[in-house]
């Protein structure tokens, strides 16, 4: 496996954590061995201790032993190279030898706009033969017209099937249990559509500002930065037909599907079904926070959006008339990320109190599946109160150490299987329904709406349900 950007963030923090755990619990070939690449001068040893300090932060005490790692780092090498020479694959060509036949992994952790010159000077150097494979982090793109052009590039040196587009958010454990739950039980299958469900909400929240991303987030906003993958990847789990059979291909032709079927927002419907949000100063967990703005590497007068809201509609037989929230921000007042499916009211109302009717699909902090019901409360009189019926993933699997979601992403591109990444045309599907909304904010001036940073977002993005009676699950 050979991963560009070796010394980047997402190299340390994430992969070679995932990476260890995978050898601890030896999932990994002995023979497999992993290559950092990056322009830092810094030979074996000092990779080696880098990644050392890293992965112990990351790791769990308990998990972190000297014996594992020292098995671990004998799989690890460093190669320093600029992956915008040419010359430089040519020297890693010479230092790789001769193709293995179990083939290689080219891992791209890496800015997107390095992706179409990496995998032609891959190409140029040999190194892309048919037993290798390629992984592209998100975004693929910043439009449809990028993303085009980045896929076509990639594809005049991979064949599809070599190509890996990975969204962390698909190996968490709670969103596979989600096809899980729709798929193996038959308890939901005959309300999940139109005729039970009012409507879903679909939350990506975070206390987190931009930290060191500012360069790259002003480029992005939230739209490109969590509506156009992770949100849309967690609609269309939701809202796909059963596949066929359960491999790469048929899931994901249920996926393209309903990113085909979304209808499409413009003109005049952006202003009605979207809100974009920036916050301001405020305070989260007591402590003062700075504006947007003012953050480290973006423009003091952006109007980059870091909260987006959207009124999304599936035009097919299962999902017409069916509304379904999207939500994501920074700077709010809790982290956390989950699905609520709320089923329609009971057809005639006895009692006076209110009514939960929902499952709750909670991805994080914990990892829990819940569905909310209405229950007597004890004593006098039909007094009722929400209830929960609750799977909670870490206490029923607790004699299991939970993994991280890029150890099984990680796990699946070393053994072929594509089954939780995205294809070419789920990701063109999915820009072809951003594009209009991100050209009718600029047409129309729709400027973000400010929020307290620590607050729930813009009274917009409220405004967006209560119009029709609704309220986001908070």
């Amino acid at each position: 496996m050979l991963v560009f950007g070796g010394t980047g963030d997402l190299a340390l923090h994430k992969l070679l954590p995932a990476l260890y755990h995978l050898h601890r619990e030896g999932r990994l070939h002995p023979k497999m061995r992993i290559l950092a690449l990056a322009r830092n001068t810094l030979d074996r040893d000092g990779y080696r201790a880098l990644a050392e300090r890293r992965c112990r932060a990351q790791v769990a005490r308990a998990d972190f032993t000297s014996e594992a790692w020292r098995g671990f780092s004998e799989r690890l090498d460093y190669f320093a190279m600029d992956v915008s020479q040419s010359a430089d694959f040519g020297r890693l060509a010479r230092h790789l030898g001769p193709a293995p036949d179990c083939g290689r992994v080219h891992y791209l952790a890496t800015a997107p706009d390095l992706f179409e010159d990496i995998a032609a000077h891959l190409a140029i150097a040999g190194l892309a033969g048919p037993h290798s494979r390629i992984v592209l982090e998100k975004p693929i793109g910043h439009s449809l017209e990028s993303a085009q052009a980045i896929n076509a590039a990639i594809g005049r040196v991979f064949d599809e099937s070599q190509v890996f587009r990975i969204d962390h958010y698909l190996g968490k454990e709670t969103v596979q249990n989600l096809m899980a739950l729709r798929f193996a039980n038959g308890l939901f299958e005959p309300i999940w559509r139109a005729g039970h469900v009012d409507h879903v909400q679909i939350s990506v929240c975070e206390t987190l500002g931009v930290e060191n991303r500012g360069a790259y987030y002003d480029r992005s906003g939230a739209m490109r930065d969590m509506v156009q993958n992770h949100l849309l990847q967690l609609l269309c789990l939701v809202a796909m037909e059963a596949p066929v059979r359960f491999d790469a291909e048929a899931v994901r032709n249920e996926k393209v599907k309903i990113l085909e079927a979304l209808k499409p927002i413009s003109g005049q419907d952006v202003r009605d079904k979207t809100v974009r949000g920036q916050y301001s100063a405020g305070k989260i967990g007591g402590q003062d926070v700075p504006a947007y703005y003012f953050e480290k590497n973006v423009d003091n007068d952006s109007d980059t959006e870091t909260f987006v809201a959207v009124q999304a509609e599936i035009d097919n037989w299962r999902w017409a008339g069916v509304p379904f929230y999207l939500r994501t921000g920074k700077r709010l007042a809790r982290k956390y990320s989950e699905i609520v499916i709320q089923f329609k009211p009971v057809p005639h109302r006895l009692f006076v109190d209110g009514e939960a009717n929902r499952l709750l699909i909670r991805l994080q902090p914990e990892e829990r599946i819940s569905l909310q019901l209405m229950a007597k409360s004890p004593g006098k009189g039909m007094n009722l109160e929400p209830v929960e019926l609750d799977l909670n993933l870490a206490k029923a699997f607790s004699h299991q150490r939970r993994w991280d979601a890029y150890e099984r992403l990680l796990l699946d591109v070393i053994e072929g299987d594509s089954t939780l990444f995205m294809r070419r045309d789920e990701v063109e599907a999915a820009w072809r329904w951003v594009d209009p909304i991100l050209a009718g904010w600029h047409e129309h001036y729709q400027s973000p709406r400010p929020y307290p940073a620590g607050s729930t977002g813009p009274e917009q993005a409220h405004s967006l349900l209560e119009l029709h009676g609704r309220a986001w699950h908070d």
